[in-house]
């Protein structure tokens, strides 16, 4: 048997976990593990500098050969996810909210608890 020495360089490398990390920093992860990264919703990657990455392909800890690109998405795709419309809700809840519903410390319980408590 001869014994063939291994050779650094055709090594398979894990992948890290790029989702949660700005663009530049998955963009150092990446490199600092001998891969590329590669965004098919960012044509020009350097412009997603300050976005974060949402989704990987492969995902962490899989096994690749050195200089393999690792694709990664900034946006979630239609029906996905996200964090949805942050705005003020419209129409606004009545005036007086839970107090209404709820008696107040010491206060007897509203009509309806009573006939629901004797049925």
């Amino acid at each position: 048997m001869r014994l063939v020495p291994e050779n650094p360089e055709n090594r398979d490398v894990r992948v890290p976990r790029l989702v949660g990390l700005m663009a530049v920093d998955a963009h150092e992860a990446a490199r600092a593990h001998d891969l590329f990264l590669t965004a098919p919703d960012r044509p020009d990657l350097r412009a997603a500098a300050v976005d974060h990455v949402v989704r990987q392909y492969p995902p962490p800890g899989a096994q690749m050969p050195r200089k393999s690109a690792v694709y990664v998405w900034f946006d979630f795709g239609e029906g996905e996810g996200g964090g949805g419309i942050r705005e003020p809700r419209v129409p606004r809840p009545p005036v007086g909210g839970l107090r209404r519903e709820l008696a107040e410390p010491g206060e007897p319980p509203p009509s309806y608890c009573a006939a629901l408590s004797s049925s």
